[in-house]
């Protein structure tokens, strides 16, 4: 199948980004479907809710798959990542935001503390 131009340009984008660009990407998307899931949460549209909290799950569960074990922040990185899955899960289940909105924060956080570790990596 043919791409677009758009589509060309965006598989070209992913292709040359370095890695921390690409982290960034993925934390950005999962902080949005995590938004996007409270807002359907909070308009009862439930399916809609289901689906953006699967997305960021996915993401997460992509994040603790590819940590290399050899790091010894790898192991807390693991439990983060389980932690924010199991209260997206519960959020999910029991429709309540607050749940989410008590990972967010540390998700910002950690997508922040990357960017910071991106950019002193870069200089070096």
């Amino acid at each position: 199948m043919a791409l677009n131009p758009y589509q060309k340009y965006q598989q070209q984008s992913v292709m040359t980004m370095t890695q921390g660009e690409m982290l960034t990407k993925l934390y950005d998307e999962v902080i949005t479907q995590l938004n996007f899931a409270k807002q359907f949460t909070q308009d009862k549209d439930y399916p809609a809710a289901n689906l953006a909290s699967q997305k960021a799950q996915k993401i997460l569960n992509y994040l603790d798959a590819t940590l290399d074990d050899q790091y010894e922040i790898s192991s807390n990185l693991h439990a983060l990542y389980e932690y924010f899955n199991r209260r997206i899960v519960e959020a999910n289940l029991t429709k309540n935001n607050a749940l989410v909105d008590e990972v967010l924060p540390m998700i910002e956080e950690l997508r922040e503390t990357f960017i910071q570790a991106d950019r002193s990596l870069r200089r070096t």
